[in-house]
């Protein structure tokens, strides 16, 4: 399914070399799209979200190098595994573009199988470093979860205390007028209490929409 496949953005001013390219990674079940500058990458960007971008770094209007510089600046596409492709061997080059983010580059004319290999290899990276944001953000919502759980129990013992110690300094003829009363708040209390119990009991953390652009943890 188109869904399932792995997405890489091609950067490339040459029609022919960006053609090849395209149809190479499409041959291996990636979902290519392919662009002809850095410009146009940054607005393809609104719409596509790859795990590798391959940038050639000499190109019109924005060159591969200043792309890497400004992807990288946006925290969404930090994970983005970014490989330039170059003619330049020097080592100076290559220290420029990894001090502006560049994971890994390939000399020109680059051969099919190791562009493909460092592609698969982008997409391990990003895959792990996904996983590993995953779990830090399960576990600071269940260190959440517990601290907040853990906070309401104190309180909500008090308050039954208090309710209790409420209800016998009434004498019963006043209490009568204050049934209704006492009972909306000890559902209420209860419910709390239900909340509390959840949060402190849960293992394995999802989220639901709440309203349209925020998530709540599920509980249920």
């Amino acid at each position: 399914m188109e869904e399932d496949k792995e997405r890489i953005l091609i950067v490339e001013d040459e029609t022919d070399t960006r053609f090849i390219l395209s149809k190479l990674l499409q041959k291996e079940n990636y979902d290519v799209e392919a662009v002809a500058n850095g410009a146009e990458a940054l607005e393809k960007l609104k719409t596509f979200f790859p795990k590798v971008i391959v940038a050639d770094w000499t190109m019109p209007i924005m060159d591969g190098l200043e792309l890497c510089d400004r992807v990288k600046q946006i925290d969404k596409f930090k994970p983005i595994f970014f490989i330039i492709l170059t003619a330049r061997s020097a080592v100076k080059d290559r220290v420029k573009g990894l001090d502006v983010g560049a994971d890994d580059f390939l000399l020109k004319p680059t051969e099919n199988q190791e562009l493909l290999a460092r592609i698969r290899a982008g997409t391990r990276i990003f895959n792990l470093q996904s996983q590993l944001k995953k779990s830090e953000r399960e576990k600071a919502l269940l260190e959440m979860a517990a601290t907040i759980g853990h906070n309401l129990n104190n309180p909500l013992g008090s308050l039954k205390l208090f309710i209790a110690d409420l209800k016998l300094e009434i004498n019963e003829k006043k209490k009568n007028n204050f049934d209704e009363d006492f009972n909306l708040i000890n559902e209420a209390i209860e419910r709390i209490s239900l909340l509390a119990k959840d949060l402190s009991k849960l293992k394995d953390p999802t989220t639901e929409m709440y309203v349209s652009d925020a998530k709540m943890i599920k509980l249920k």
